[in-house]
């Protein structure tokens, strides 16, 4: 498995001051992507425990709220193991502090994996220019949803995040 970048003080992706993984390789290739760097599977750099340690430092801070995990595609097979260790380890030493992540593939396609047990928010839905709207948050395009994972799983009905509304 293999990440694009790591981005130490991220506003742009969740709300407040957050840590930011771009993980390496997707399949989707939305057209206009704003990240086409991360599409190769064999682009970026290799994850390791190393880079998993790099990520809880620098979210040992008080002014860091969370950890936003983007693409590439962090659910995809290739991806999803290294992804759920990440969360998984990540929720352990930070049981305050939320997860967000966006994939391309819809929430019902991936709703029994292990690594929703540990992501708060996830954005679902691939990028669509056609429903490009530039005025909403936190995602590229109306297709998109912001899903609250653990109100959902909780609830056992899909609950979208108060951001949703706009």
């Amino acid at each position: 498995m293999r990440y694009n970048r790591i981005r130490k003080m991220d506003i742009s992706n969740g709300p407040g001051v957050r840590v930011s993984i771009f993980f390496q390789g997707c399949p989707f290739h939305c057209e206009n992507c704003f990240n086409k760097e991360t599409w190769d599977f064999d682009g970026g750099k290799e994850f390791t425990d190393e880079v998993i340690d790099h990520i809880l430092d620098l979210a040992n801070k008080s002014h860091i709220t969370g950890l936003s995990i983007l693409g590439g595609e962090p659910m995809h097979p290739k991806n999803i193991k290294g992804t759920e260790k990440l969360v998984k380890i990540f929720k352990e030493k930070y049981p305050n502090k939320d997860i967000w992540c966006w994939t391309g593939f819809l929430y019902d396609d991936i709703k029994d994996s292990n690594v929703l047990n540990y992501i708060d928010v996830l954005i679902d839905g691939q990028f669509k220019q056609d429903l490009f709207d530039p005025n909403i948050k936190w995602r590229g395009s109306k297709n998109q949803r912001i899903i609250d994972i653990q109100k959902t799983k909780k609830n056992n009905k899909l609950i979208l995040h108060s951001d949703m509304d706009e």
